[in-house]
């Protein structure tokens, strides 16, 4: 599957190899847009929108061996030989599998605030309710939606990101593959070990890294290194951006964050 991208050519030409930033669930390309922004003066940047995200094509299956294998075939469209994937909490998990299906297409592999793990707790079941609220409300306008949504979310920052990807009355999500796929979106089949440099951000107030998975971790990541964006949760690239490019350009360049 050929997905919905964008590419930004590096303004500096002495860049290295390109980045692919790949969002999270219920996200877009438009999600990591301020990392996009400053990596694009050192790197050729390609900001992705997921199967069943965005404007990509939508499909019953969601599995991260289908979604990586999207990401090769949308690499090859561009003519991209070898990548440095960053990927968000889902996205980060598609950045993962590509290393199994394809680890020499891979230079270096940044993971933001998920973890190789099967994950038991469900997340999500109240931005599944809200969202179909919404559907049933039959509401156009984001204004509409939004109060209909705060009936079912308290967090507000939640709330504006789901909206970004409603648009006329609906959503640029396919719910009902989301919903039907959601097990496969928790969960994580392990792979071989990597033996390249990877980077592990961690939002110091998130639940998603814990101490626990540090062993199942480097048995697959066994060159990776772990940074804490202190007082950041889940969404730490948006919480605290120039803390997230610092541990990004500094491991991009070889040099361990500090």
């Amino acid at each position: 599957m050929i997905l919905n991208a964008r590419l930004q050519t590096a303004q500096n030409a002495a860049s290295s190899s390109p980045v692919v930033l790949i969002h999270g669930l219920f996200g877009s390309l438009d999600n990591l847009g301020v990392l996009a922004r400053d990596l694009a003066y050192s790197h050729d940047v390609l900001q992705l929108d997921l199967r069943n995200h965005g404007l990509s094509p939508r499909s019953d299956e969601m599995t991260y061996a289908a979604m990586a294998r999207d990401v090769l075939e949308t690499l090859d469209e561009y003519g991209i030989k070898q990548v440095t994937p960053i990927g968000h909490s889902m996205g980060g998990k598609v950045a993962m599998a590509l290393s199994a299906l394809a680890p020499e297409r891979l230079d270096k592999l940044v993971v933001i605030d998920i973890a190789p793990v099967a994950y038991p707790v469900r997340r999500h079941d109240k931005i599944f309710a809200a969202i179909r609220a919404v559907s049933n409300a039959g509401v156009t306008t984001r204004q509409d939606a939004a109060e209909i949504m705060r009936k079912h979310l308290a967090e507000e920052g939640v709330i504006q990101f789901l909206l970004k990807s409603f648009s006329q009355g609906g959503w640029r999500f396919n719910v009902p593959a989301l919903w039907n796929n959601y097990d496969d979106i928790l969960g994580w089949e392990p792979v071989p070990a990597w033996d390249r440099p990877a980077l592990f951000i961690r939002g110091g107030e998130s639940p998603y890294i814990q101490d626990s998975c540090r062993d199942t971790l480097l048995k697959q990541f066994p060159r990776s290194r772990a940074y804490v964006i202190a007082g950041a949760g889940h969404w730490a690239h948006a919480e605290k951006p120039q803390a997230v490019l610092r541990a990004i350009h500094r491991f991009l360049n070889d040099v361990a964050p500090v």
